[in-house]
């Protein structure tokens, strides 16, 4: 911090010329870094409204000059040049300027003058270099700052930055994202370079440059003999200014928020474009029109010549709304926000029903004034810029505005895209993109993935595969919802009963969610019924009940503290909700694994951005539609289908995440606790990360000892459950069976007659025992850790093999005479392998050290009649959770978690909250 400010050392006196909202930034910034802003030259008033750049000036008593134009008859006006010169800069900014300047002025200071441009130049010179960027599918964006020369956008580079573009990025979201916030930042660093003697001037290349007229609204009809994606970027490249358009039904329909539709044709009505070769259809979801080469781009709204917007699956009912009536509340709302405008636009008499808020004078800065100055009156009411553009009188601003102050909007809001497939005796609806800020959307970049049917290797869905830019959109939704959304200002028992309503749907919704959680993941469908589904369920409803309680039991306490006579001091404590946390989950119970962690995290206030596994996404997707439908508000829950490499990569390592929720693997759990690590050095010399709260639910080698005076066959039932509950893919799975040494043989005899009566087959099959593995890789590794295990002299009792038929079936499989040293002895399967050692009669220390000889710790069990026997091995075995002959046993209310190299930190139960909450402390002096 001290290095930055030392090297920037000297100050120059600027003369700022241009305008808008950047130029204010700017200016204000160069004069917070000590810079001297001698003279601000702007554009004249318009319809009575000051520049913003002006305003700044104008209230800091900067003069400010604003000329309507430097020339006339091509020749430089004397009086401008002379009040130009009066103020004596050292140099020019230029941040955004519509003028033409002369060379007179250009060249005038000691230091000439720097000129931002929005693109990496020499390419995209001209006034249009934004839209230029999307209309030709540039993959990189970016801004230049150079200095002026009597050229187009020619002079010497002094500094670039560039960013990547999204396949659905908008003009907007390039300026927002990054051309605003890090063009300001470059200015800046620009000036201080000059000051100091060290900005380069580097002579643009010839090679690459190009050149393009500024984009009127003329030349904006889309040409339809394209393929989709050159549409797609012709639309985008041209919204919200000028507006790509075509002609329907004999007038001029403006597009806006396209993107490119990879799905099945969908249905809807035909509507004739002049000039398409095929007609568009209003769907559901908006506008979708055809490329030539059959691919399709979906327009989510249609502006008319007399600039009305509407959503564009309404066109064909656009006139069909009847006007409300208001409320006496609805009235006095409908009053101040008729206030708010006349505020705004001064220069007009009488806001009447008909005024337009843009033809009225206007601009986009005056939007975000306008819904913020309504957002602190009515915190309930949430607008967002784009209601301005679809409501543009005031009549009908206010009729969109009492419809989302009544929630009347809210259903049609979720606009999802399905597949849908009829299985299990019914049509199962699957949502398969991305779910950011309240939305489903394609991935940043456009990209997909399959996710297959383990049961016949068949693909289910093509699902979107979450990009870094996804990463940062999601977290950015989560941050704002925490910090100033509905979310943020919603008491606790509200907060429950979102909850609660989440967990009715899910029940609702329940054959349908254990179908997709049984061809996603292979998991037997009564099981997922009663287990995946059904423990998520209660998860949510137990959680739901603590909201409103965690004050009170969650150790927010007053303390007595020494007190200096004669002052008096109150200390107390109060839990508070940590912010945006980011779950990563395993594949093994999609739903129950998310239910786990985010009903924890949500109860206790936070937001969260969730990562399910790349392989099975989809009833994470299906719960991210009903968590909508629930009510919760935009950006609390976002959901991220993707590369764990990446995106739960990108997510431990974010700095707006505060917190890492991950169940998984050991090696990826010691891979977050490294990137952990790093950050605590890298924070010392960057803000660029933070130190998180981690809690981490890694892999066991859960042993399970069986005594001769257990009930054996309770034992060999319990037992069974133990490794070959939903495949073997259980994170507490017995890895490791010790049997005492008179009762080894009939043991493994009856465990071996009961493994033949197992049926292996379809999960949807009521009668199946044991489905597929959850993927082929999977199956692979677990078929060479029996193979290893023949190799190191175990015994292979049974099994060993993939099942003869479609899908990843794998046989359960019976290990004996396994030895400690052997690596089956020491490593999960993560399958339906038992793994059997015998110890000698009597032998309880003896058994209990070679049960506690492995580095993880999450589970274990003992049977045995005995219960000083079992209570006294319960106290030594070194893992989180101890079943006593049971197995499996957990319940919502109970804390699950592991020791050692299983983890940290709990799941489930009161102790779960503490892994989302942190602890105020707060002295008061009376």
């Amino acid at each position: 911090f001290n290095s930055f400010h030392q090297a920037y050392q000297h100050k120059l006196k600027l003369a700022l010329i241009g305008q808008s909202i950047f130029g204010q930034e700017v200016y204000n910034k160069l004069r917070k870094e000590g810079h001297k802003v001698v003279g601000v030259f702007t554009v004249p008033d318009k319809n009575g409204q000051a520049d913003p750049l002006a305003l700044a000036a104008e209230k800091d008593g900067t003069p400010v000059f604003k000329f309507p134009r430097w020339r006339a008859k091509g020749k430089p006006i004397e009086e401008v040049v002379a009040a130009y010169k009066s103020v004596g800069a050292e140099l020019n900014v230029l941040p955004f300027c519509t003028q033409f300047i002369p060379m007179d002025v250009i060249d005038c200071p000691k230091h000439g003058s720097i000129i931002y441009h929005p693109s990496i130049l020499p390419r995209h010179r001209g006034a249009s270099a934004i839209n230029w960027t999307l209309i030709q599918g540039d993959k990189k964006a970016g801004f230049t700052i150079f200095w002026a020369d009597d050229g187009l956008d020619t002079g010497p580079i002094l500094l670039q930055r560039e960013c990547d573009v999204g396949i659905n990025d908008t003009v907007d979201d390039l300026y927002n994202r990054f051309l605003f916030p890090e063009g300001v930042k470059a200015m800046v660093e620009a000036v201080h370079l000059i000051a100091d003697g060290k900005a380069p001037r580097i002579p643009q290349p010839k090679e690459g440059a190009t050149y393009e007229g500024i984009q009127k609204k003329e030349n904006a009809e889309i040409s339809w003999d394209q393929p989709a994606v050159a549409l797609h970027n012709w639309i985008r490249g041209h919204d919200k200014v000028p507006g790509a358009w075509a002609t329907i039904d004999g007038q001029m329909v403006t597009f806006y928020g396209s993107s490119l539709l990879d799905a099945s044709v969908p249905t809807g009505q035909d509507l004739e474009i002049k000039g398409a070769s095929r007609p568009g259809l209003v769907t559901k979801n908006g506008l979708v029109i055809f490329g030539n080469d059959g691919k399709m781009v979906l327009v989510r709204n249609l502006q008319f010549e007399d600039g009305k917007m509407i959503p564009a699956s309404k066109y064909f009912s656009a006139d069909e709304t009847t006007a409300l009536e208001l409320t006496e509340e609805e009235k006095k709302m409908a009053e101040d926000i008729r206030a708010i405008w006349k505020a705004i636009l001064s220069n007009v008499a009488v806001i009447e029903d008909s005024t337009d808020f843009f033809k009225s004078g206007a601009s986009s800065m005056h939007v975000v004034r306008m819904l913020e100055e309504i957002k602190q009156k009515y915190s309930g009411l949430q607008l967002q810029n784009e209601d301005v553009y679809m409501a543009t009188k005031f009549a009908d601003f206010i009729q969109m505005s009492v419809r989302k102050f009544r929630g009347e909007d809210k259903e049609e809001e979720l606009i999802i895209d399905y597949v849908s497939k009829n299985v299990n005796n019914m049509t199962v609806n699957m949502p398969y993109q991305c779910f950011i800020n309240g939305q489903f959307i394609n991935a940043d970049d456009g990209k997909t993935y399959d996710t297959i049917n383990p049961a016949d290797g068949s693909i289910i869905a093509s699902v979107s595969s979450a990009s870094l830019a996804d990463v940062d959109k999601a977290v950015a939704a989560a941050k704002e919802a925490f910090e100033n959304g509905e979310w943020a200002r919603m008491n606790a028992r509200e907060r429950g009963r979102l909850m609660y309503r989440l967990a009715d749907l899910m029940e609702e919704h329940q054959e349908e969610l254990a179908t997709i959680e049984s061809i996603d993941s292979g998991a037997v469908y009564t099981l997922a019924l009663k287990t995946h589904v059904g423990m998520s369920v209660q998860t949510f409803r137990y959680f739901a009940g603590w909201c409103d309680k965690i004050q009170a039991s969650e150790h927010g306490a007053t303390i007595p503290i020494n007190q200096a006579r004669p002052n008096h001091n109150l200390t107390f404590t109060k839990k508070e909700p940590i912010g945006v946390c980011a779950i990563v989950i395993p594949w093994n119970y999609p739903l129950m694994m998310l239910a786990w962690k985010s009903a924890a995290c949500l109860a206790a206030g936070n937001t969260l951005v969730l990562k399910p596994a790349q392989v099975t996404p989809l009833t994470s997707l299906k719960f991210a539609e009903l968590s909508a439908k629930a009510g919760f508000p935009k950006g609390v829950i976002n959901i991220l289908p993707g590369s764990g490499g990446l995106v739960g990569q990108h997510l431990s390592e974010h700095p707006d995440v505060r917190k890492v929720g991950f169940t998984g693997s050991t090696p990826t759990g010691k891979q977050i606790m490294k990137s952990w690590f790093y950050m605590i050095i890298f924070i010392f010399y960057s803000a660029a990360t933070n130190l998180k709260k981690v809690s981490l639910e890694l892999g066991g080698k859960s042993p399970l000892i069986i005594f001769s005076d257990c009930e054996l066959d309770r034992a060999v039932k319990m037992g069974m459950g133990a490794v070959y509950f939903n495949k073997g893919e259980n994170c507490i799975a017995a890895g490791r069976l010790f049997v005492e040494e008179s009762i080894h043989d009939e043991f493994v005899t009856k465990v071996v007659e009961e493994i033949k009566k197992m049926k292996i087959g379809d999960p949807l099959d009521r009668s199946t025992d044991h489905g597929p593995q959850n993927h082929k890789a999977h199956l692979e590794k677990l078929l060479q850790y029996c193979e290893t295990g023949v190799k190191e002299g175990a015994t292979l009792v049974y099994g060993g093999r993939q099942v003869r038929r479609p899908g990843f079936f794998m046989e359960p499989t019976v290990f004996t005479d396994v030895e400690d040293h052997m690596y089956i002895a020491q490593e999960e399967s993560f399958g339906p392998v038992m793994v059997i050692s015998k110890f000698k009669n009597g032998d309880v220390d003896g058994v209990l050290r070679r049960a506690n000889s492995t580095e993880y710790g999450l589970a274990s069990g003992v049977f045995t009649k005995d219960i000083s026997k079992a209570l006294y091995i319960s106290e030594k075995l070194e893992a989180g959770t101890v079943f006593i002959n049971t197995y499996n046993k957990t319940d919502v209310a109970a804390p699950f978690g592991g020791f050692k190299q299983s983890g940290f930190g709990k799941d489930l139960g009161e102790e779960a909250l503490h892994e989302y909450l942190r602890t105020k402390a707060i002295t008061v002096e009376y």
